[in-house]
């Protein structure tokens, strides 16, 4: 059972099933999906909401068919572009973006993804991609700039020389480069990934540890300005907050009865005291 959210626009869908897994869909399919402001604010409420909600344990992202998302609407022309001289103008149109949440977040692309549509599933923890669709980052052939923090995220997932060759040519790829680059997570038949994707989330809400999860996203993020050594005293430090907590017994047991765990931690009841909190998000 599902029971729907109320996002505010019709631009974006979402509905929590009863194990937690959030869905939601970019929902604009006469314009394949073409990006929105309202999509764009929604989308970080809902982010938001994953965070701080702990009936929510796995997020998944997706696009009403036929695309996943076309990137900027052109729909007023040439002028989709004009300058912003807006204070809250930002080249990021999802706050907070999904790496910033503690709750995994899935993209299940399940159709062509362009422009901001494809960096924004940069942002995801994990992406299972359509074999047959179209990608790309192609804003350098319409004016502008690659956007959403994708010159951070992108050589993070394929190396400096394959960002750049995506980053500066704006040219289309497949799910099967995608795969080879190292974007994609797994590559799929269009209509196998959001099932599959759908699959691995509920796995997850039921079968891995909130806390567990979460602390591990953080700290995944978050080593790319870490040395080995802060790594290290990271993982021994939150070793030490999981360790003889009740879901550490409880994952043992489960596995040794052969039975779905029951976890009691919390992601906001047992965050540790020295990581960013929910109010530190904005």
């Amino acid at each position: 059972m599902a029971r729907t959210i109320d996002t505010g626009t019709n631009d974006l869908l979402a509905e929590l099933h009863d194990d937690g897994v959030l869905v939601a869909t970019l929902n604009r399919p006469d314009t394949r999906n073409a990006f929105s402001g309202a999509m764009g604010r929604a989308l970080g409420d809902i982010y938001r909401m994953a965070d701080t909600d702990d009936s929510v344990r796995v997020v998944v992202l997706t696009g009403t068919p036929p695309a996943f998302c076309a990137g900027a609407d052109f729909s007023s022309g040439s002028d989709v572009f004009e300058r912003s001289d807006a204070p809250a103008f930002s080249a990021n149109p999802v706050n907070p973006p999904a790496w910033r949440i503690r709750k995994p977040v899935i993209a299940a692309v399940n159709g062509h993804a362009i422009g901001v549509g494809f960096t924004l599933t940069l942002h995801c923890d994990l992406r299972f991609m359509a074999r047959d669709a179209k990608y790309g980052i192609v804003q350098v052939r319409r004016g502008v700039m690659p956007d959403a923090m994708s010159h951070w995220t992108l050589p993070r997932l394929v190396g400096l020389a394959n960002a750049a060759d995506l980053l500066l040519t704006g040219r289309t790829f497949t799910g099967d480069e995608a795969r080879e680059l190292g974007v994609a997570s797994r590559v799929l038949d269009n209509d196998d990934v959001l099932p599959h994707a759908l699959e691995v989330a509920h796995d997850m809400a039921v079968n891995t540890a909130p806390v567990s999860v979460a602390v591990s996203k953080k700290l995944l993020w978050g080593t790319f300005s870490m040395t080995p050594d802060q790594v290290d005293r990271a993982e021994t430090d939150l070793h030490h907050h999981l360790m003889g907590e009740v879901d550490a017994r409880e994952g043992v047991m489960a596995f040794l009865e052969r039975r779905d765990p029951q976890w009691s931690l919390t992601v906001n009841d047992n965050w540790p005291d020295e990581w960013p909190t929910p109010g530190d998000i904005t």
